[in-house]
């Protein structure tokens, strides 16, 4: 089971993402008390990730950030799907 970190806010495709049977966790609040968290992720999916949900912009991780940004839950699901084929 792939584990997925949602940033708050986006309910429906956290909903949507354990529907279809992925671990998810919300991230929330202060982004910046998660920053050690990330790579214990498969992916992570974010509003918008230029201006980069975790106030740094210089923030990088090894795990996949999935711009959820005008993507309906299913393309996030296949986009998750496509970038975390191992």
């Amino acid at each position: 089971m792939k584990k997925i970190g949602v940033e708050q806010g986006l309910s429906m495709i956290a909903d949507y993402l354990s529907g279809q049977g992925f671990s998810v966790e919300v991230l929330g609040g202060d982004f910046k008390s998660n920053v050690s968290k990330c790579d214990s992720y498969d992916a992570i999916v974010t509003s918008d990730y230029n201006t980069d949900m975790m106030g740094f912009s210089d923030t990088s991780t090894s795990v996949p950030v999935i711009n959820a940004s005008g993507l309906t839950p299913e393309e996030v699901k296949n986009a998750i799907q496509q970038r975390t084929t191992k």
